[in-house]
């Protein structure tokens, strides 16, 4: 049922894959500015990361969900308002908050609902979910931006009610359970060993934002690219992301049961992390739609064989008592990509060039590659 939360939430996905060439088209940003603007958002998103495990640990992760989706609703409705770079960076920034908060809670929720032998096909249902709702909701969006961009954040916001009706109707008589669960949550002993001092794991999450620095180009300098290079209209741009979540919505419960019979944790997410680097690459070279549709297929494997294993290697290390606290680092290490991805793709764009960015992006997937296979022998 989380699974199905999640679909709904996400198949109104529209406003963030879209956010970089609204503010190009529509407000006349510049790229820098953009790239300053979408790393307001990695900032909220640290902010959230650091307030969901806690309140995940204190008031449990019924409560966190549930107002992160109600609250989501007026934030979206007030974003089309905001014109100025500083007034939208401060829109996206609480936007971010707000969102970013909802994770480690579902995290820790998914973990509640889970058995250790399948938490991470659990982790992969839910992710499942979250892509097949972003096949439709950026499609949708490419269609809908094309009569106006006001539409993609009513969308947003409207879908973010369902999904918080939806949510409330059903795991409303699994509160008592949800509550009983925290409180023996809570009477854990507070000698567990705190992910800040977990120098291993903390190696590891480090990791995990350079893969994720990577990835996340997908969300501020790939609509770009397609937009400035290959002059890709919005409602092609929703189609190639569309198609994105589909590969990985259709492909990866498959994957996932195939790669955990035929190689370790440790094989799956270096693989991915070395895909996510040959995906851009592939860029570099000229080509049409074929080049762009194969490219982004090779970067839904990555995500496919890396994402879902980071997270069960984190919710397995954590103690007892500490998986809020656990999901909430790793949530953060995203975040913190979500920061440094845009602003360091946008100007790395904006002064080298699109392929200069690729190459670079390959690079750092190779280190981080190499970085996962070093810390995996011996966490």
């Amino acid at each position: 049922m989380l699974a199905l939360i999640i679909l709904i939430n996400r198949s109104g996905a529209m406003v963030i894959p879209f956010l970089g060439v609204y503010m190009a088209n529509a407000l006349n940003f510049s790229i820098k500015e953009i790239g300053t603007i979408l790393s307001c958002f990695g900032l909220g998103a640290i902010a959230g990361s650091f307030l969901g495990g806690w309140l995940s640990d204190r008031i449990g992760h019924f409560l966190v969900q549930l107002y992160c989706l109600i609250l989501s609703i007026p934030v979206f409705f007030l974003l089309p308002e905001l014109k100025s770079a500083l007034s939208l960076s401060l829109g996206v920034f609480f936007l971010s908050v707000v969102t970013e908060t909802f994770r480690p809670a579902n995290s820790v929720a998914i973990a509640a609902y889970s058995n250790p032998d399948n938490i991470t096909k659990a982790f992969s249902l839910n992710r499942m979910a979250i892509n097949l709702g972003f096949s439709i909701g950026p499609a949708l969006g490419g269609f809908l931006a094309a009569y106006s961009y006001h539409l993609l954040f009513y969308g947003n916001g409207i879908t973010s009610g369902i999904a918080a009706i939806v949510f409330y109707l059903y795991f409303r008589k699994a509160r008592r359970g949800a509550n009983k669960a925290h409180e023996n949550i809570a009477e854990a002993p507070d000698i567990a060993i705190s992910p800040w001092k977990d120098s291993k794991f903390l190696f590891f999450s480090f990791l995990c934002c350079l893969y994720s620095i990577c990835f996340f180009q997908l969300l501020s300098t790939l609509p770009l690219f397609y937009r400035e290079v290959k002059h890709l209209d919005e409602f092609e741009i929703g189609l190639i992301l569309g198609f994105s979540g589909l590969v990985v919505f259709s492909l990866e419960m498959l994957l996932v049961h195939n790669a955990e019979k035929h190689m370790s944790a440790a094989s799956a997410i270096i693989i991915g992390t070395l895909l996510c680097g040959i995906s851009y690459m592939m860029l570099i070279f000229s080509g049409g739609f074929g080049l762009l549709y194969s490219s982004i297929f090779v970067l839904c494997i990555s995500e496919i064989l890396a994402m879902p294993f980071m997270a069960s290697v984190t919710i397995q290390r954590a103690p007892k008592g500490k998986q809020g606290a656990y999901m909430s680092l790793n949530a953060l290490t995203f975040s913190a990509a979500h920061i440094l991805s845009p602003f360091l793709g946008t100007r790395i764009a904006s002064h080298y060039g699109f392929s200069s960015l690729w190459m670079a992006t390959g690079a750092v997937s190779l280190i981080a590659a190499l970085g996962f296979w070093w810390i995996m022998k011996r966490i």
